[in-house]
């Protein structure tokens, strides 16, 4: 059974010509999960053989463009090409107003249904559940309201030869340890890392964090595989971020656009 996670942008604001901004594409045991939506998102679909219509959830973390700004290009494309099944949207209660203006503006009324789902605790909250798969939306440290994710696999009969996996998804956040019992023991963590630790007084004036950050987390946190990402325009390459995390949790990848990465292996 599947259960892994597809990088679509692993960039922070800017895109370069490498790197597209933040997206990631979870399957579930067949479920398709899209977890934040920067513009471009839509061509990284196309380019990696994703079926759009096979995507039923969208998760956006927070606010910033570089997170939603190709959510509207996504949903209208869905209805050109006649999609009639809902489509779940999870986010902060402001983005249904942004929506309903860009849709409004463009005399575009969708022909399937967009349900909405609001995301305000500043808690840890289920805001899916089904027989396989439970998700948990929680507050990450940012300058805007920010929420990480956290999907955990559930227990159903073809699991007895393997435990249940879990993958937690951090963006845009700071260094704060107050995550660390929301995602203890994670097969798979992604954080952001979008500075090496030399500008660590610049990613807490940005509410990031660096490469030594996240590897902190991880290690403190047990959990089983680090993947960073999120990083900034001005690092060509991206080995040097890997180092300085490896240095603390060796256990660490790097999110790589198109690159999958097998959760629990």
């Amino acid at each position: 059974m599947t259960f892994s996670v597809t990088i679509l942008g692993s960039n922070s604001a800017i895109p370069t010509l490498q790197r597209n901004p933040s997206a990631h594409l979870l399957n579930a045991n067949e479920r398709l999960f899209l977890i934040d939506c920067a513009e471009g998102t839509q061509l990284q679909l196309r380019r990696f053989k994703v079926h759009f219509q096979r995507i039923r959830h969208v998760l956006i973390s927070h606010l910033h463009g570089d997170h939603f700004y190709g959510l509207i290009g996504f949903l209208t494309s869905l209805h050109l090409l006649g999609r009639k099944e809902e489509l779940h949207l999870y986010a902060n209660p402001d983005l249904q107003q942004i929506i309903e203006l860009q849709l409004a503006a463009s005399r575009t009324s969708l022909i399937y249904p967009l349900v909405f789902h609001p995301l305000v605790s500043n808690n840890k909250e289920l805001i899916y559940d089904s027989e396989r798969l439970k998700v948990y939306a929680f507050p990450l440290l940012h300058s805007v309201p920010t929420h990480g994710f956290l999907f955990l696999e559930q227990h159903h009969s073809t699991m007895r030869v393997r435990q249940p996996r879990s993958y937690a998804y951090c963006t845009d956040t700071a260094y704060t340890e107050d995550i660390i019992p929301l995602i203890q023991g994670v097969d798979l963590l992604y954080h952001e890392a979008t500075f090496l630790h030399e500008m660590a007084a610049i990613a807490r004036e940005k509410t990031h964090s660096t490469a030594l950050e996240a590897a902190t987390i991880a290690s403190k946190a047990r959990v089983k595989k680090l993947l960073i990402g999120h990083f900034s325009a001005r690092y060509d390459d991206l080995q040097p971020l890997l180092d300085e995390a490896r240095s603390v949790f060796p256990e660490t990848l790097l999110a790589i656009d198109g690159e999958k990465v097998e959760i629990g292996k």
